[in-house]
């Protein structure tokens, strides 16, 4: 398959100008990741994008409040989401594993049997040892368990692995994209390079993911970002979660999700994408813009 079968634009034409926008206009996605890890994430990612900035939001599907997730999007159909594709775990207390049957997906498993976790040290020997043909078998579960749901996502993305941590990997997931009609989340710039040779909408401009934030006055950090923010199309991946004791006791990034969720539902943010007339849109757009396979 080939997975960037799509007419070329030239370099200089900006995704956002492929979108539709003018060259000027600043464009931004902000998604909300990790939907579906635990019940007080699903709770502040809803009420991010219903009340808040946030335009849409990434399932996590093996994670255990994943059920509660599709609930909710089943009940408030207008939400936009894509699927965060989970191939490893974030700590060893709070676990999930594989949608695929353990024993046909062994090279995505480190010695105990689980998906490993997310460390540097564990990203990289997964990485190392993950079979594409096994990870195509558990992408396509996590897909094929949204649509058996009823569900209708926008996009694909990666959990902790950016662009999929190998080229192979977001080559693979391209293709699906592509057979299931859906856009891909690509920021590093070999990806990006790519994208753009075969006119593919992705992001103009520097990636943002929340956790790379400092804590200490973020909503100040977030208020910059957006007077800063250039033409042409850029995407925060933010992770908002309401900061509950659960997410005290299993989550040490819980702070970083709180203030998040702080910002996005803050009138001073809305008011300053009003004051700078930043056009917030979600991966829908840009899905229309990404080809489809011939079925």
């Amino acid at each position: 398959m080939n997975a960037y079968a799509f007419e070329p634009a030239t370099a200089a034409v900006r995704s956002s100008e492929l979108l539709g926008f003018p060259a000027d206009a600043r464009v931004l996605i902000v998604n909300c990741d990790d939907f579906g890890m635990y019940d007080a994430i699903n709770t502040a990612v809803v009420d991010s994008i219903e009340r808040g900035i946030a335009s849409s939001c990434s399932l996590m599907v093996p994670c255990p409040s994943a059920p509660h997730a599709m609930r909710l999007l089943r009940e408030q159909a207008e939400i936009p989401f894509g699927i965060h594709l989970t191939l490893v775990c974030d700590t060893p207390h709070y676990r999930w594993g594989p949608l695929t049957a353990k024993e046909n997906v062994p090279s995505l498993l480190d010695d105990a049997g689980e998906l490993f976790i997310s460390t540097a040290a564990g990203r990289s020997e997964f990485l190392a040892q993950a079979r594409l043909d096994e990870v195509e078998l558990e992408f396509r579960a996590q897909i094929d368990a949204v649509a058996d749901a009823g569900l209708a996502p926008t996009h694909l993305d990666f959990h902790c692995l950016a662009d999929g941590g190998r080229a192979d990997i977001l080559d693979l997931t391209v293709g699906l994209a592509a057979e299931y009609g859906l856009a891909v989340r690509v920021w590093l710039e070999p990806g990006r390079q790519k994208a753009r040779q075969q006119g593919l909408p992705v992001t103009d401009n520097e990636f943002l993911d929340s956790f790379s934030l400092d804590l200490d006055g973020k909503s100040a950090q977030y208020a910059r970002l957006l007077r800063d923010l250039p033409s042409g199309l850029s995407e925060w991946a933010v992770h908002p979660s309401v900061g509950r004791e659960e997410s005290q006791a299993i989550d040490s990034g819980w702070r970083v999700r709180r203030t998040d969720y702080d910002f996005l539902t803050s009138p001073e943010a809305r008011a300053l994408l009003q004051q700078e007339g930043i056009v917030v849109i979600d991966y829908r757009t840009v899905q229309r813009a990404w080809p489809s396979a011939p079925r």
